[in-house]
């Protein structure tokens, strides 16, 4: 079992495939998230990785969760979860995860807080009919009707479909196919809706009723470090340069010692 992500919701657009068919999807992306700490069997009784996501500044983090955060040489997060993986999953701490954490074709399940939309009535939240537009009704007309029985049990039984609050809470949007996956930008496009808001976030998961791709990366898809590979790449073209330089001064000693043998 691998890890997660954690995803900023960007808004949602269309891709056009090679015959004209033009495909919704949901934008996401990854936002500097990196391995804030990881649980062990023997230290902690179960394995799992915590993931950072986004940027905050120091000012707006309390003092203990500074130091949590220094402790694991990790910049200051905006948001922290944690997923639980099998033992031979788990992942360092200071590892970024990129967008190739999923592949093309693959399935994943995303969650996220939908949409507060507010105290609303039966009808709007619940589908309900409502009461009939004649005949007997003349001001209960989009009314839920009974809320139960009378004497016996005298109460409303737990789970009734009522009036209240609508949205604000927990939705997984299962089986969504991964449409396209950018290491480079962080951005992964997702086939249909996702639950939740512009400018939220959302976390991704290998769909638990599909197979598990076999092209995906195990254990993730871990950014390298660009310092050393730059580092190393400047050195070889030094070195390279100074390789011309040497051939091309033996080049020209040996002319000049042509040209004394000719005098």
């Amino acid at each position: 079992m691998r890890t997660g992500v954690i995803a900023k919701k960007l808004g949602m657009s269309r891709i056009f495939k090679d015959d004209g068919q033009q495909v919704p999807v949901t934008v996401l992306q990854l936002d500097a998230l990196k391995v804030v700490a990881k649980r062990t069997m023997e230290k902690d009784g179960y394995t799992a990785v915590q993931l950072g996501a986004g940027l905050s500044k120091p000012k707006n983090v309390n003092k203990p969760l500074r130091s949590y955060y220094s402790k694991a040489k990790v910049e200051t997060k905006r948001l922290l979860r944690e997923f639980r993986v099998s033992s031979d999953n788990l992942i360092d701490v200071g590892s970024e995860i990129t967008a190739s954490h999923y592949v093309e074709g693959q399935y994943v399940d995303v969650s996220g807080v939908s949409i507060g939309k507010g105290f609303a009535g039966a009808m709007k939240r619940h589908n309900f009919s409502g009461l009939r537009a004649s005949h007997g009704v003349s001001i209960s007309h989009r009314s839920h009707g009974s809320t139960g029985q009378c004497q016996d049990p005298g109460r409303v039984f737990k789970g009734k479909k009522m009036a209240g609050h609508m949205g604000a809470r927990k939705v997984t949007t299962q089986n969504l196919e991964i449409v396209r996956a950018d290491g480079e930008t962080g951005l992964i496009l997702v086939k249909g809706a996702v639950p939740g808001a512009r400018g939220g976030w959302v976390t991704i998961n290998d769909a638990m009723k599909k197979p598990f791709n076999e092209n995906s990366p195990v254990p993730a898809a871990i950014k390298l470090n660009q310092k050393k590979a730059i580092g190393s790449e400047k050195n070889d073209e030094n070195v390279g340069q100074g390789g011309d330089k040497k051939e091309g001064q033996v080049e020209d000693l040996t002319a000049e010692q042509g040209s004394k043998d000719e005098d």
